[in-house]
């Protein structure tokens, strides 16, 4: 049987990592040069029913630890006067909650933990092929060809693997303006105070200013926005961004005015929470692949979760792994439709005009 998963992000590794615990061999095709080739992004905080489970399947919960911040779950809201709101203080040196650890150091965690040569790099996949005795071929931008009898696609966002299966359509949710400040401790203390060893959400009526304590010293800034009513080429200067939080408290805008460059603008897109599909033999998605939501927690968790389960079925159904494949879709049908739909409601509830008392309400019940 030969599987290949297609994305080395963290939702595929884990996949093949689980694989490669119980002797099933999988080759990874990622599209970057190698693991240092771009940012991976900021501190994501694993919950335990979810990252924590996956890690749990991967073997890899005593590296995780020696690695995680359970500090960083940490979480001050704000209103726009610089009142606090909420103030979440996790249990000191305690994994019970979610706690925070750099993507790029989780990824590498489940790199180590794969043989040499799983994962490929540098490869694009830019058409894949269903091949009349099964499984399928897969073509690559730099002229390369290989055929697979199982397919994952974990290829995210705009995968190319996903049109095989749904149509279901990205639909703008936000914007997201952000920038990093380095060794805060040092060049900017009274920023580190504010910021605290975790996250800071300063909520106003449909823009949100947030910064998350990073590795190394460094504070990760952002301004999300509501995808209506926006420009989003207007924000890729920091004196438009200031100008979006006019009146506010200096010292929340102290986080805008600090930053050095131009910040980093993207679109925020999310499938329909209910996508679903009609089960085709020998392929299927997991993570962003098949199920992109808002950034509000969830999907790093869910495409780790997804990995590890789809591992699972696999493992227990080796004879007949489009069986494996079923069993696996069902499963996470049923698991994520409700875990989408909470995001999008999340997603709209704070950049809603009244986000402050909604979040609250939210996280008080």
């Amino acid at each position: 049987m030969r599987v290949a998963i297609a994305g080395g992000g963290l939702g595929g590794l884990t996949l093949a990592r689980v694989l490669h615990r119980h002797g099933i061999g999988a080759v990874v095709y990622e599209r970057e040069d190698g693991r240092s080739a771009r940012s991976q992004g900021g501190l994501i905080d694993l919950h335990p029913e979810s990252g924590q489970r996956a890690l749990e399947a991967a073997g890899l919960t005593a590296e995780f630890r020696s690695e995680a911040r359970p500090e960083g779950e940490e979480l001050r809201i704000l209103d726009p006067a610089g009142r606090t709101l909420l103030h979440h203080r996790p249990e000191p040196g305690s994994f019970a909650g979610r706690p925070e650890i750099d993507r790029s150091v989780l990824r590498d965690l489940l790199l180590d933990s794969l043989p040499g040569g799983t994962v490929v790099w540098g490869q694009r996949i830019v058409a894949v092929t269903p091949r009349a005795g099964g499984g399928f071929g897969l073509a690559f931008e730099n002229g390369y060809s290989v055929g697979c009898d199982v397919l994952i696609g974990a290829d995210g966002a705009r995968s190319v693997v996903r049109p095989l299966l749904t149509a279901a359509a990205l639909a703008p949710v936000g914007i997201l303006a952000e920038y990093t400040l380095d060794d805060v401790e040092r060049r900017h203390p009274e920023l580190a105070d504010l910021v605290g060893p975790g996250n800071l959400w300063c909520l106003g009526s449909r823009r949100i200013l947030a910064a998350q304590r990073q590795g190394g010293g460094r504070v990760r800034v952002g301004v999300s926005l509501p995808a209506d009513g926006h420009d989003i080429e207007a924000y890729r200067s920091r004196r438009a961004l200031l100008e979006l939080f006019d009146g506010w408290d200096p010292r929340l805008t102290a986080l805008l005015e600090a930053g050095a460059g131009a910040p980093v603008v993207r679109r925020i897109e999310a499938m329909p929470a209910d996508t679903r599909w009609e089960h085709r033999a020998g392929v299927t998605l997991i993570g962003d692949a098949a199920h992109l939501m808002p950034p509000v927690g969830e999907g790093a968790n869910q495409a780790m979760l997804d990995g590890a389960e789809l591992a699972a079925a696999i493992v227990a159904n080796r004879a007949d792994p489009d069986a494996a494949l079923r069993a696996y879709e069902e499963a996470m049908f049923a698991r994520i439709h409700p875990i989408a739909a909470m995001s999008a409601r999340v997603q709209a509830m704070m950049l809603s005009p009244t986000a402050a008392d909604d979040i609250i309400r939210f996280f008080t019940g």
